[in-house]
């Protein structure tokens, strides 16, 4: 049996090329950093570099987007080889990856598909999170992912899929607001019968994130402020989340660091209200 997930109740950046020089300089008043694995999953250069000196003073934890629990063949020997040795680098808070597919036949579509939601591909995504912990020796986070199709052979809610994830591998949970509002718009559910139907005491990390408008739908491309109705989801279940570490997730259009700190300046303080007596 592996060892549990340490709670952390931290607040978070993503560690991201535009910003290293300025985080080098002058630490920021952060509590942990988030890296994207596969960006690190190499044998030398800047970027690690980077990385060994941020983790003499920071926590890290580590989110895959390659993992590709969903596809029949589920992640590779030599993906899931690369994957241990960064772990073993950075002793990382913990290993999370997406409720998704990313290939098959060894071709990596760069996107996370989604899943129809059925006893099938709940056997498959099982058995691949069994053999991605066994081979690390820890449990994983799984994040919820934003999509924009639902299926006719649907027999499970996202919330009940994930629900039941954890309760059949031991698996905890990535959070991200951004994504329950995304597709709750989407698909027409309740984002707070989501977060109502969640084990929130197996929720181990929490993204905040922005979203594009297209015509009908929203879009999740984590290139823009963080908006008000994600703020608001935040507001709503951070008192039920006071054991989870919170991120601001930024990959595109990253402004300069100062930004982000106001935004995780925002995000303690909707967790943490003045209470006026």
């Amino acid at each position: 049996m592996f060892p549990s997930v340490a709670s952390f109740a931290g607040f978070g950046l993503g560690l991201r090329p535009p910003h290293y020089e300025a985080i080098l300089a002058s630490p920021p008043p952060i509590d942990f950093f988030e890296i994207i694995s596969e960006n690190f999953m190499i044998d030398g250069g800047r970027p690690l570099h980077v990385l060994d000196r941020v983790r003499a003073d920071y926590p890290v934890a580590m989110h895959g987007v390659s993992m590709s629990l969903g596809s029949p063949e589920g992640p590779g020997p030599d993906y899931l080889r690369r994957l241990h040795t960064l772990m073993r680098r950075v002793d990382p808070l913990w290993v999370s990856d997406h409720l998704c597919w990313t290939g098959v036949n060894g071709r990596n579509s760069h996107d996370l598909l989604p899943l129809p939601l059925t006893e099938a591909a709940m056997a498959t995504v099982c058995r691949h999170i069994d053999r991605v912990q066994t081979f690390l020796q820890r449990p994983l986070l799984i994040e919820n992912p934003s999509t924009y199709v639902t299926f006719a052979e649907d027999t499970y809610t996202e919330w009940g899929f994930l629900t039941e994830l954890c309760r059949r591998t031991g698996c905890y949970l990535l959070l991200d607001l951004n994504n329950v509002f995304v597709s709750a718009h989407n698909h027409g559910f309740s984002a707070q019968a989501y977060l109502d139907g969640l084990p929130l005491e197996r929720v181990r990390q929490v993204h905040l994130a922005g979203h594009s408008e297209g015509e009908t739908l929203l879009i999740d491309t984590h290139d823009a402020p963080i908006p008000d109705g994600v703020w608001a989801l935040w507001a709503k279940v951070a008192p039920r989340l006071s054991h989870a570490a919170v991120m601001i997730e930024r990959d595109d259009e990253i402004p300069p660091l100062p930004e982000l700190l106001a935004e995780l300046d925002t995000a303690r303080r909707l967790a943490s209200p003045v209470v006026y007596v």
